[in-house]
C-alpha cells in the first residue's frame, strides 16, 4: 500500500461513506443474517450500496467487513469463509468506486468471547491480524480499526497494526465526554500510541450517540491528539417504531454539525449507524464549498512593477468612514432586499431610518443563499432616493474573481463606497440547493484584493487610475465553535486591510467581550450585530437554524415566559436594548436587524 491515503488527508478534507448495516436493513435484510457474508451471496446489493455513496459524493468507501473476523463469523458457521468474505468485500468496493475513490478496510472489535474456553489475548490478536492482512493483500488503501470500545481493544488493534505493512487508523467509540464505555478518558487511550514504531496516520471518532454529543467529544479529542482526525457520528439514538429501528436525525441536522466539525479542523467526515446516502449527499454539498474556500487565505496576487499608491484615508472615503475615524458612535439598520424587483417599500423604510438619524443601511447579499434583487442596485437606489448611505454586503459565493472585481469597480463608479466582505453561505442552505458555488476566494482573499484596488492595482497587476476608495468592512463571529480560528481569521482580515468589523447577531455578551479583548486590535472599530427577537419561535429559529448565532438558555426562557406575540416582541426589544447597554463600552456602534422587514422594531431598539 502507498501513501495515497495519507497524502489525500493532508491535501483535502475527505468525505467518508455512511452506514452499511442501516442500508441493508432498508433492503429487508434483518439482523439474524451475517451482513458481511452478503459480499459473497448478494454482491450486487453490496456493490449498489457502495455505488450510492460514491454518487452521493463520498471520497472514501469502507468495506463491508466490520464483523468479518473468524470469531464473529463463527456464530453463523462461517469462520472458514473469512478470507473469501474479506477479499470479496474489497473487490466490490473497488468496483463501485472510481479512479479517485479510496477504500478503507474495516476491522471491528473481535466480538463476544469466552475466556474460559482459552481465547487468550494472543489468540484475539491473531484473529484480527488474519483479517487485517487479508484486507491488505486484497488491495485496500488503509485499514481502519473501527468503534474501539475500550483500552483493551485499542491495545489489541495496535498489536495487530505492528504486523501490517500499510497505513492504519484507530477510531474510538466514546461518549460526549470523550470517555469509553468503561470510563477511560481519551487521553488514556492515546497513551497506547506513545513509543510504538508504527503509528497511525490518523485517529477517529465513530458511532456514539449522535452528532451533538460527537461535537463535544471532538473538542476534547482535538486538544488531546496531534493527529489528523476523522469523525463519523451515527444518526442519534434510534427509535423503535412499529417494530422497525428508525433514526430520526435528518440530513439537514446532520449537515449542520458536519459544518461545525469542519470549522474545528477535522480531516475526514462521514457517517455511522443510521446514516445513509442522503446524509452524505446533503453533507458533501454543503461542506465542499467551505473546504474549497480555505485555499484563498494564501491567495497569490500577480507580482507587478505597477507602483502601489497611498490609499485614501478612512475619513475621506465616506461620511460613515469619517464618523468611524473620528471615534463617533454609529448606528445602522439592516434591511434585506426583496425577493421581487420592486424597491419602493425598501426605499420607504430607508427614508424612515434617515428621518430617525440612522447613519447607514446594511444591505445583505443573498443571506442564507437566497436569491433576491441585486444588493448593488438596492444600495444605489437607497443612496439616490432615500439620501442615506448604504453598506453593501459583498458575497464571495456567486461570482469568480473577474466578476467580483468588475462589480467592485462598478460600485466605485456609482458611489457605493462602503462594502462589507463576507464569504457567504453554501447554496445548500437556501432555496436553490443544486446551484453551483464559485468561492474563488473567501472574505480574507477579497479584502486583500480590495486593499490593492484602493492602492491602484487590480488582481492582474494592472493599474487602476484613480484608485478606488472603498471603506473595507468584514464580518466576525464572536461565538464561533473554534474561537481561536475565528480570532486568527479576523486578525488576518484586519492585517490585510479591513477597517471595521460588524459581528454576527450578539445574544451572549461574554463571548463578544472576550473576543474583542483577545483580538487585540484596538484601532479597528467593532460594530455589534443586534437582532431584536420578534417571538419565541423566532428565537428558536435563530438558535437552531442560523449559522454563527448562539442564543443562550436564559434568553430562551425569557422569551418563553411572554405569553402573547405582542409581549414576546416587547421582551425581544428589551433584551436587545439590554445587550447594547452591556456591551456599549467595548464597541463603536451597532447594526440592528429589522426582523421580517419591520424597521420600527429596529428603531425602537436604537431609540432605547
Amino acid at each position: 500500500m502507498s501513501d495515497v491515503f495519507k497524502n489525500r488527508l493532508q491535501e483535502q478534507v475527505l468525505i467518508f461513506d455512511g452506514a452499511m448495516g442501516t442500508e441493508l436493513y432498508k433492503h429487508n435484510v434483518f439482523v439474524n443474517v451475517a451482513f458481511e457474508e452478503l459480499s459473497l451471496s448478494s454482491p450486487d446489493l453490496i456493490r449498489d450500496i457502495h455505488k450510492s455513496y460514491v454518487d452521493a459524493g463520498a471520497d472514501v468507501l469502507t468495506t463491508n467487513t466490520y464483523g468479518a473476523n473468524a470469531n464473529k463469523l463463527s456464530r453463523f458457521g462461517l469462520h472458514d469463509k473469512m478470507a473469501d468474505i474479506n477479499r470479496a468485500a474489497v473487490k466490490l468496493a473497488r468496483e463501485a468506486g472510481n479512479e479517485d475513490t479510496l477504500v478503507g478496510g474495516s476491522v471491528g472489535p473481535v466480538g463476544d468471547i469466552n475466556f474460559k474456553e482459552g481465547l487468550e489475548p494472543e489468540r484475539i490478536v491473531k484473529l484480527l491480524t488474519e483479517q487485517a492482512r487479508t484486507l491488505e493483500s486484497a488491495g485496500v488503501d488503509f485499514i481502519i480499526f473501527e468503534t474501539l470500545p475500550s483500552l483493551r481493544d485499542t491495545e489489541f488493534a495496535i498489536q495487530v497494526a505492528a504486523n501490517l505493512e500499510g497505513p492504519y487508523v484507530l477510531s474510538f467509540a466514546v461518549d460526549r465526554h470523550c470517555e469509553s464505555a468503561k470510563g477511560e478518558p481519551i487521553q488514556r487511550l492515546l497513551q497506547t500510541i506513545k513509543g510504538i514504531d508504527r503509528k497511525p496516520v490518523a485517529l477517529g471518532l465513530n458511532c456514539g450517540n449522535g452528532p451533538e454529543p460527537m461535537l463535544n467529544a471532538l473538542e476534547i479529542m482535538l486538544q488531546a491528539a496531534d493527529y489528523p482526525v476523522i469523525v463519523e457520528p451515527n444518526a442519534g439514538l434510534p427509535k423503535n417504531i412499529d417494530n422497525r429501528v428508525i433514526y430520526m436525525t435528518s440530513p439537514e441536522y446532520f449537515t449542520t454539525y458536519a459544518r461545525r466539525y469542519i470549522e474545528l479542523g477535522v480531516r475526514g467526515i462521514g457517517g455511522c449507524c443510521g446514516t445513509g446516502p442522503e446524509h452524505i449527499q446533503d453533507m458533501a454539498r454543503s461542506v465542499r464549498p467551505l473546504v474549497r474556500s480555505e485555499f484563498s487565505r494564501s491567495i497569490s496576487l500577480s507580482v507587478t512593477e505597477t507602483p502601489l499608491q497611498e490609499p485614501v484615508p478612512t475619513a475621506e472615503k465616506s461620511p460613515f468612514g469619517a464618523k468611524l475615524a473620528a471615534g463617533e458612535w454609529v448606528a445602522t439598520v439592516e434591511i434585506v432586499p426583496p425577493r421581487g424587483y420592486q424597491l419602493e417599500d425598501t426605499i420607504a423604510k430607508a427614508k424612515q431610518c434617515k428621518e430617525a438619524g440612522i447613519d447607514a443601511i446594511n444591505i445583505p447579499d443573498g443571506p442564507r443563499a437566497s436569491s433576491r434583487v441585486s444588493p448593488m442596485i438596492t444600495a444605489l437606489q437607497i443612496q439616490e432616493q432615500a439620501g442615506i448611505e448604504a453598506i453593501l454586503h459583498f458575497c464571495c459565493r456567486d461570482k469568480n474573481l473577474i466578476g467580483m472585481q468588475a462589480d467592485i469597480l462598478g460600485c466605485s463608479a456609482a458611489g457605493v463606497n462602503n462594502i462589507l466582505f463576507i464569504t457567504g453561505d453554501p447554496p445548500k442552505l437556501g432555496d436553490y440547493p443544486f446551484a453551483s458555488a464559485v468561492f474563488d476566494v473567501d472574505s480574507i482573499g477579497m479584502v486583500k484584493i480590495m486593499s490593492r484596488l484602493n492602492r491602484g492595482v487590480d488582481i492582474g497587476g494592472k493599474a487602476v487610475s484613480p484608485p478606488t476608495k472603498v471603506l473595507i468592512g468584514v464580518g466576525a463571529d464572536p461565538s464561533a465553535i473554534d474561537p481561536e480560528r475565528e480570532l486568527n481569521r479576523t486578525r488576518e482580515k484586519i492585517d490585510s486591510g479591513a477597517e471595521y468589523i460588524i459581528t454576527q447577531p450578539v445574544f451572549a455578551i461574554e463571548p463578544l467581550l472576550e473576543f474583542i479583548d483577545k483580538l487585540d486590535r484596538p484601532n479597528t472599530p467593532v460594530i455589534a450585530g443586534i437582532w431584536p427577537l420578534a417571538s419565541f419561535r423566532n428565537a428558536e429559529f435563530m438558535r437552531n437554524e442560523v449559522p454563527g448565532v448562539t442564543v443562550p438558555d436564559t434568553i430562551m426562557e425569557r422569551m418563553a415566559k411572554a405569553e402573547s406575540k405582542e409581549d414576546q416582541l416587547k421582551e425581544g426589544i428589551a433584551i436587545a436594548m439590554e445587550s447594547v447597554q452591556n456591551i456599549r463600552h467595548a464597541i463603536r456602534g451597532i447594526q440592528v436587524s429589522a426582523p421580517f422587514g419591520k424597521v420600527a422594531t429596529a428603531l425602537a431598539v436604537i431609540r432605547g
